[in-house]
């Protein structure tokens, strides 16, 4: 069984911050910083992949009305706001979550750094190959 369905479900407790009937928003246990949220479908979804567009529509309007309440709140001055598809992109579990983590400075235990890649592309060739 999926433990965020489990959640989802009132099997396990959580320190829920948000509830709707489609969605459920909790404080993740590993606190990355303080105020670190969840934001999961009640539905089973795997991932955002396959997850249908009224949810992931929904799932970002609340997304985003929470990352502003929970910075506002916390006197945070920013915030990440993470998914990660699939095993090799750093999903740990197999159920569709938005990571909400207010940011209070650059040493607040958080290192979210994108390094380019020097290789060479065809940017054109890239362009084709997503469009098919």
């Amino acid at each position: 069984m999926c433990i965020f369905c489990d959640i989802a479900e009132g099997k396990i407790p959580s320190y829920k911050v948000y509830e709707d009937d489609v969605c459920l928003a909790f404080l993740d246990l590993a606190q990355v910083t303080r105020g670190h949220t969840l934001v999961i479908p009640k539905k089973h979804f795997a991932n955002i992949l396959e997850c249908d567009d009224e949810t992931v529509a929904h799932l970002a309007k609340v997304t985003r009305m929470l990352a502003k309440k929970i910075t506002d709140n916390l006197q945070a001055p920013g915030c990440n706001i993470l998914n990660n598809t699939n095993e090799i992109a750093g999903q740990s579990v197999m159920h569709v979550h938005f990571h909400i983590i207010p940011r209070y400075g650059s040493d607040d235990g958080l290192i979210a750094e994108f390094r380019p890649n020097h290789e060479p592309y065809d940017m054109e060739q890239i362009v084709k190959d997503i469009n098919g």
